[in-house]
C-alpha cells in the first residue's frame, strides 16, 4: 500500500524544520522501520510551508497503531508538533492528523494493467 499525506510547516520554522530532520535521531527511524513503514519520504515546499509525505506499508492501521502505542513516538511527535499549522488541538500529533491524501496515479500498476 502506497500512502501520500500533507502538513503544513509554520513558513517561519522551515529552517529549524529543515534542521530538526538532518539527520531524525536514529531511535525514530528504527521506531519507523519496525512499524513496518518503508520507502518514507518527505518532500518539503519551500515558497509556503507545504510538506508532502509518502511511505509504504503492508498495514497501515498497523503501523499507525504501532506509532500511536511507542514512547519514542510519542516524544518525538510531542517535539515535532509547533513546526506544524493547525494540526487540530494542543495533543494533537501530526503522525495521528496529516491529511491523508488519496492516489490517482501510478505508473506501474498502469503499465501493469495494460
Amino acid at each position: 500500500m502506497r500512502v501520500g499525506f500533507r502538513l503544513q510547516v509554520h513558513p517561519e520554522l522551515l529552517d529549524e524544520y529543515r534542521r530538526v530532520h538532518s539527520p531524525v535521531r536514529r531511535e525514530m527511524l528504527e521506531t519507523i522501520a519496525a512499524s513496518g513503514r518503508r520507502n518514507y519520504t518527505l518532500f518539503l515546499d519551500e515558497s509556503d510551508g507545504t510538506l508532502f509525505g509518502y511511505y509504504e506499508v503492508d498495514d497501515d492501521e498497523a503501523a499507525q497503531s504501532y506509532l500511536a502505542d511507542s514512547p519514542v513516538a510519542a516524544r518525538w511527535e510531542a517535539e515535532m508538533g509547533p513546526y506544524f499549522v493547525a494540526l487540530g488541538g494542543e495533543d494533537a500529533r501530526a503522525d495521528q492528523a496529516a491529511r491523508r491524501l488519496t492516489e490517482v496515479f501510478n505508473l506501474d500498476a498502469q503499465l501493469e494493467a495494460n
